[in-house]
C-alpha cells in the first residue's frame, strides 16, 4: 500500500469518527398508526368471553404495556401457558379487526422521507408482537425506510425499560445520544430518557402535560421539519 492510499483510508476512518450515526427509533401504536380503538375493541372481546368486566380505565392503565404485564393487572398470576395463549388470541382478535382498516396518523409519510433524505438510521421498538408490527408497516408501505425492527419477542423487559431503545440503537450503530425516540406514551418517554435519549413526544393518546418531560411535544407530526430535528439532537 503506498503512502498516498494509506493517508486516504487514515482520513476516511477519521470521518467516520468525527460522522457519528444519528438515528430515529419510531414507536408504533399510537404513534404510527391509529390502533387503539382496535386494541380496546380486542381486549374488550377476550376478557369479557371470560367472564370479566372490561372498562375504560382497564385500558388506559394497559396502553404502552406489554401483554405479560396487561395480563397480570386484569387476570393476576397466570402461568406461562395461560399468559401466553391468552395473548395470542388477544392478537389474532386485534389483527382480524384492524385488517384493511389502517390508516397512518397525519405527517408519518412526510417525516420518514424526510428523516431518511437526512440521513437517519431509523428502526422501530413496539412491545406489540412482529405479526401486528408486519401487517401494520406494509399495510401504509412504510416497512423499506426501517433498517432495524424490535418486538415484543425481541426483549425480557418492557417500556418504561429501556431495553428496547438501546438494543434498537446497538444494531444500528448509533450511540444513546445520537438517538431520538418519538413516543407517545408516558412509559414510552421514561423508556427514552432511561435509555439517554432525546424524546419527540405526539399527543394521540395522552394530553401535552402528560408528555411534558419529552425534549418536544407536539400535537401532530406534520409539524416536525428538519429544523425541529436538528435542535432536539443538538
Amino acid at each position: 500500500m503506498n503512502k498516498h492510499a494509506h493517508r486516504l483510508m487514515s482520513d476516511k476512518h477519521a470521518s467516520m469518527i468525527t460522522e457519528t450515526p444519528k438515528a430515529i427509533i419510531w414507536d408504533m401504536d399510537g404513534v404510527i398508526a391509529d390502533t387503539a380503538p382496535f386494541h380496546f375493541q380486542a381486549w374488550h372481546d377476550l376478557v369479557t368471553s371470560k367472564g370479566r368486566a372490561y372498562t375504560e380505565e382497564d385500558f388506559h392503565y394497559g396502553f404502552g404495556l406489554r401483554n405479560n404485564d396487561i395480563l397480570t393487572y386484569l387476570f393476576g398470576n397466570l402461568k406461562t401457558a395461560e399468559m401466553e395463549a391468552l395473548s395470542r388470541e388477544k392478537e389474532a382478535i386485534f389483527r382480524a379487526k384492524i385488517k384493511g382498516c389502517i390508516n397512518p396518523f397525519p405527517g408519518v409519510i412526510a417525516l420518514v422521507e424526510i428523516l431518511r433524505e437526512m440521513g437517519f438510521a431509523m428502526a422501530l421498538a413496539s412491545s406489540a408482537p412482529i405479526e401486528n408490527i408486519e401487517l401494520i408497516l406494509s399495510s401504509i408501505g412504510i416497512t423499506k425506510y426501517f433498517d432495524s425492527i424490535i418486538s415484543a419477542e425481541d426483549v425480557t423487559k418492557g417500556k418504561p425499560d429501556p431495553q428496547a431503545f438501546l438494543m434498537a440503537a446497538e444494531q444500528l450503530g448509533a450511540a444513546p445520544e445520537r438517538c431520538i425516540v418519538i413516543e407517545d406514551a408516558i412509559a414510552g418517554i421514561e423508556a427514552a430518557k432511561a435509555a439517554g435519549m432525546k424524546c419527540i413526544a405526539v399527543t394521540n393518546t395522552h394530553s401535552p402535560e402528560a408528555l411534558a418531560k419529552a425534549d418536544l411535544v407536539t400535537d401532530n407530526l406534520e409539524r416536525i421539519n428538519s429544523e425541529n430535528i436538528r435542535f432536539v439532537l443538538s
